[in-house]
């Protein structure tokens, strides 16, 4: 990747159904298709075209990893995180992590954006757990941490802010899938405190905590979570309000980038 390359990435992005596009917000790109990378998991799921792109964004060097693998695909957790470990051995130290969400917080109407500032862990898997995770450890200092960095989310607030978007902060639900929701498991999702559920983005934060990096996390809220939508769901509305506020994202992603080290 190196030789392909020929300079590191200061930044990974982790873009999730339908941002892939965002990508195309980037200078001097170079991309690497997922095919071509050794033990690269490929992703199965409409609107996750597997591939790095590399370039600048903002005077920054970028990484963006288009087509994230889920568990529910049937890889194992630590094969999920792999383009993690990946980016971070190029030379990036900090993820900006995106994703697509059911809206718990009854207050989220789809279109909102939400800056994670925790998540729940509902699928109870860690790459941090089992074979292929490395021998067991204490914690260190660095991994006490809040998983989410509080400056850099605060600074991407500001910034939301200043472009008028709807910008919440708020709990992510990591739940297994590929099912959405009953309105059972909706209810004591609430009642646990989630303000949005996916089936994304927690073992790739859970990753890049273990290495040290800075982490930020933005939930586009697309629809009512599966249990409170009247009439059912499906992942066609996903990517429409994913397309609707993509224009809004790319301004978002481009002040978010500008602002990681201010």
């Amino acid at each position: 990747m190196r030789e392909r390359v020929g300079w590191a990435p200061e930044m990974a992005l982790i873009l999730g159904s339908g941002l892939g596009r965002l990508a195309e917000a980037a200078d001097e790109t170079t991309v690497v298709p997922a095919a071509e990378i050794p033990g690269y998991p490929e992703s199965t799921v409409e609107g996750h075209s597997g591939k790095l792109v590399f370039g600048a964004l903002e005077d920054t060097r970028v990484v963006f990893v288009q087509g994230r693998v889920h568990l529910y695909e049937g890889y194992p957790v630590q094969k999920i995180a792999m383009p993690v470990r990946l980016v971070h051995a190029l030379g990036a130290d900090r993820m900006l992590v995106t994703n697509s969400a059911g809206g718990i917080n009854r207050t989220f109407d789809p279109g909102t954006l939400m800056f994670i500032t925790s998540h729940l862990n509902m699928a109870f898997a860690s790459p941090g757990v089992g074979a292929g995770a490395g021998p067991a450890r204490q914690r260190s200092d660095e991994e006490q941490a809040p998983f989410y960095e509080p400056g850099w989310t605060s600074r991407a607030e500001q910034v939301a802010l200043d472009l008028g978007l709807d910008a919440r902060r708020g709990t992510y639900a990591w739940t297994l899938g590929p099912s959405y929701e009953t309105k059972a498991e909706v209810r004591a999702l609430e009642q646990l405190g989630a303000d949005a559920v996916g089936m994304s983005t927690v073992p790739e934060v859970i990753q890049a905590h273990q290495l040290g990096m800075a982490v930020l996390g933005l939930s586009t809220i697309t629809n009512p979570a599966a249990g409170l939508a009247p009439g059912g769901l499906d992942h066609d509305e996903v990517l429409e309000v994913s397309e609707r506020v993509r224009g809004d994202l790319m301004k978002l992603v481009r002040g978010i980038v500008r602002v990681a080290d201010a």
